[in-house]
């Protein structure tokens, strides 16, 4: 498992046209954690591959219908079996935070890698789906060493009273503790 040229190589790569340049000499420096669920609260049906590429059955549910024009992406997306999929480079300046600020900075989109996981702010993420997530941060942090320890936080603390995710369902404890775990 690696990170070579922005590309994490456990990921099955599906790329958005929702990205960017990042802004010259703009150091990768952050980690923000998201959740989604296409229609909200179920999971599986390839429906946030579909979103990411702006090619979502709005027929399908009349939810879509409601977010079809939006056009957002994130690097990366956790499925609930921890299945990694890729959607746009770490090199490149994916759409996911959007008005946010961490430490000062504001549009975190400019140094930040976004991942996705598939779940609610109130559904327990899985197993499956730490494992994943904490793997992921390593190897990005081999490959972005100004992603200090600290540097990892979730879409409702850069964007407070906007933003919920990835909610109180989430166990951040339980993800710092398997980043401290060496994986044999």
């Amino acid at each position: 498992m690696a990170v070579d040229n922005g590309r994490y190589s456990e990921a099955v790569w599906v790329p958005s046209p929702n990205f960017g340049p990042r802004p010259m000499d703009t150091e990768v420096r952050l980690i923000v954690v998201h959740n989604i669920s296409l229609p909200p609260g179920e999971f599986g049906g390839g429906y946030v591959q579909g979103f990411f590429q702006n090619d979502l059955p709005v027929d399908d549910h009349a939810y879509f219908q409601t977010i079809a024009e939006l056009q957002v992406s994130a690097h990366l997306f956790i499925e609930r079996t921890g299945k990694v999929t890729q959607f746009v480079s770490f090199e490149d300046r994916a759409w996911h935070a959007g008005v946010s600020e961490w430490n000062g900075c504001a549009n975190c989109n400019d140094f930040s890698i976004g991942i996705e996981l598939e779940g609610t702010d109130d559904t327990p993420y899985t197993a499956a789906q730490y494992a994943a997530l904490a793997e992921v941060i390593r190897q990005l942090r081999q490959a972005y060493p100004a992603i200090a320890g600290d540097a990892i936080t979730g879409h409702e603390h850069i964007a407070p009273g906007r933003k919920t995710d990835p909610g109180p369902a989430f166990d951040w404890d339980r993800l710092f503790h398997d980043l401290r775990q060496v994986k044999e």
